[in-house]
């Protein structure tokens, strides 16, 4: 039997032999270098033929042989099947049609319904219906496929899925090296797995660390959450342990918040992420935003954290405010009185300022909750109305959310406010008020009424009307001292509308009123450190140039001009003793 199947077979290939064969139609991808001409054969690397039902030449493929049934070829330790493998002799070319499985050495698989494969170049194309199975379980499917066995590498550019186990990967064009297990996707590329999904124009995804390289315009959406995303043109992200090392144009999107920076450092498992450089926290729906050279965020507490020369801005319709200090933090809590709702906080820490049109202030720490309009100044605090001051061992402000203007301040111990008595000129006059406990009233934009309880002080300077002229005229300065006072200013003056409990009070006019009895002693008025546009709080002090006033002490100074002469006739004129 054998016999005769050998005699048909010689026969057959002799008859058949008189056929001349034709180059094989190559794709452009495995085209040589002289088209359709034979490439050199090296010894050892022809493509053998391992098994096959049946072996025919004839013209159905142009004069070259072709094996049918159950197909096995090998080259190079990678064994190709199929239903049918037609041979191009003279090229070491085969193609392969119908089941077509290359098994190759390194343990990929790649299963199509044709193939064509190089003997000399050791490159391939699979077409229809093609499967790529790496040996760690990566599976790509796509429509065509180039691989080169030299190089170890894939390619597709007809659109295709990349699925690990844990994540599938879209893409329209791919270039997968084996070796290292590296797929470079250009195009559209989309990668979606239980958490999240990955959309850029062109990434580098590592099956081995599950490391997204980010060269172009990528978004990675949170898919419970779709508002919370990360928008970067360059970085990586890692698949595994959702961790984002992101350098160019980046933003993370979380708790409707949004962070940006030069170099981000991101983790969606942990809601950690830091920033440095030009950083950048926005907060539309409290508008505010902080800015600084180094920023962290804790999105599960909801809170944040700004250094290296940070400052706030809470975004008001009328008048916004502006923080400054060493370190500023952010953070939600929820409201006692309603769980379902949420107080937004700021605390400036360390040489804290505020800049508000009608209101600017500096103390060591400075907690404001934003939705309620309170602000705490701790420890050495000053706060700076037009032409009035303020200080205490700590202020309250309270601001109506609705006009967006302070309302009140209250000054818990040693409250000190003082004001010019005529900001149009440098004269050194002053109203004073100083106690316990303080409470200052605004009227519009500015401080209207003070009241203070516990040992309470006043120096105002008292006018009255020259009925002839109509023009208010100095009649001297009231000292009081009260347990309780009430003051009112009715534009530059400050009456004293109330003076209660052990109260005393003593109008001196200004020829009878020493130098040192216009101040307290501890008088503090501060233009040095007085911040006046909102580019101030950017520095811990503007250093400004000391305000010179002049004082206003002639009538005093002639009267005790005249009482010291006055005096010294009088000295004169008594008889002077002689020691004999």
């Amino acid at each position: 039997m054998r016999l005769i199947l050998f005699l048909f077979l010689f026969i057959s290939s002799f008859t058949l032999a008189q056929v001349t064969p034709k180059p094989v139609q190559r794709d452009p991808y495995l085209q040589n270098p002289v088209k359709n001409q034979p490439q050199k054969k090296q010894p050892g690397q022809k493509v053998k033929i391992i098994h096959a039902d049946e072996i025919s030449k004839d013209t159905k493929y142009d004069g070259n042989r072709y094996l049918k049934g159950n197909v096995v070829i090998e080259h190079q330790g990678s064994i190709l099947s199929a239903d049918e493998v037609v041979m191009y002799d003279e090229e070491n070319f085969v193609k392969a049609i119908g089941n077509s499985k290359l098994n190759n050495s390194d343990g990929s698989v790649i299963t199509s319904s044709e193939m064509e494969y190089d003997g000399n170049t050791q490159k391939g194309v699979a077409r229809k219906n093609v499967v790529l199975t790496d040996p760690k379980g990566t599976i790509i499917k796509t429509e065509t496929m180039y691989y080169d066995r030299v190089s170890n590498q894939a390619y597709y550019n007809t659109g295709g899925t990349i699925n690990d186990g844990k994540s599938t990967t879209y893409a329209k064009t791919a270039t997968y090296f084996l070796t290292t297990r590296t797929i470079d996707l250009t195009g559209r590329v989309k990668i979606v797995d239980k958490d999240y999904t990955l959309e850029g124009d062109n990434v580098v995804q590592n099956q081995n660390t599950n490391i997204v390289t980010i060269n172009g315009y990528t978004v990675i959406t949170n898919n419970k959450n779709p508002k919370n995303r990360i928008i970067t043109d360059k970085g990586t992200h890692n698949m595994n342990t959702k961790e984002s090392f992101l350098t160019k144009n980046s933003r993370i999107y979380y708790n409707d918040k949004i962070l940006t920076g030069d170099e981000i450092y991101y983790n969606q498992l942990t809601g950690f992420g830091k920033a440095t450089g030009n950083v950048t926290l926005d907060d539309p729906l409290e508008k505010r935003y902080v800015k600084g050279g180094y920023g962290e965020i804790y999105e599960k507490k909801d809170s944040s954290m700004m250094t290296k020369e940070p400052y706030a801005v809470k975004i008001l319709e009328k008048d916004s405010i502006y923080f400054a200090s060493e370190k500023i933090l952010t953070y939600q809590k929820p409201d006692t009185a309603d769980i379902t709702k949420k107080k937004s906080y700021l605390r400036a820490f360390k040489k804290a300022r505020i800049y508000k049109s009608n209101a600017q202030g500096r103390a060591d720490s400075i907690a404001f909750n934003e939705t309620d309009g309170i602000m705490h100044m701790y420890k050495d605090p000053i706060l700076w109305s037009g032409e009035k001051q303020v200080t205490g061992d700590k202020i309250e402000a309270y601001f109506n959310t609705k006009t967006e203007y302070i309302d009140s301040l209250k000054v818990i111990g040693n409250g000190f406010a003082i004001a010019k008595v005529d900001s149009l000129n440098l004269v050194d006059e002053f109203h004073q008020v100083k106690g316990r406990l303080m409470t200052v009233y605004y009227e519009g934009q500015d401080i209207k009424e003070i009241k203070v309880i516990g040992n309470a002080e006043a120096i105002t300077y008292a006018d009255e009307d020259n009925k002839k002229t109509e023009v208010k005229e100095r009649i001297g300065i009231t000292l009081s001292t009260c347990g309780i006072i009430g003051a009112l200013f009715e534009g530059r003056f400050l009456q004293i509308i109330s003076c209660s409990v052990g109260a005393a009070a003593k109008t001196y006019p200004m020829s009878k009123i020493a130098p040192d009895q216009k101040k307290f002693e501890d008088f503090n008025w501060n233009t040095k450190d007085r911040i006046r546009k909102w580019q101030d709080i950017l520095v811990d002090s503007p250093n400004n140039e000391e305000i010179k006033y002049e004082a206003n002490d002639t009538l005093y100074n002639k009267v005790k001009e005249a009482a010291d002469k006055e005096k010294a006739k009088e000295e004169a004129k008594k008889p002077k003793r002689v020691r004999k």
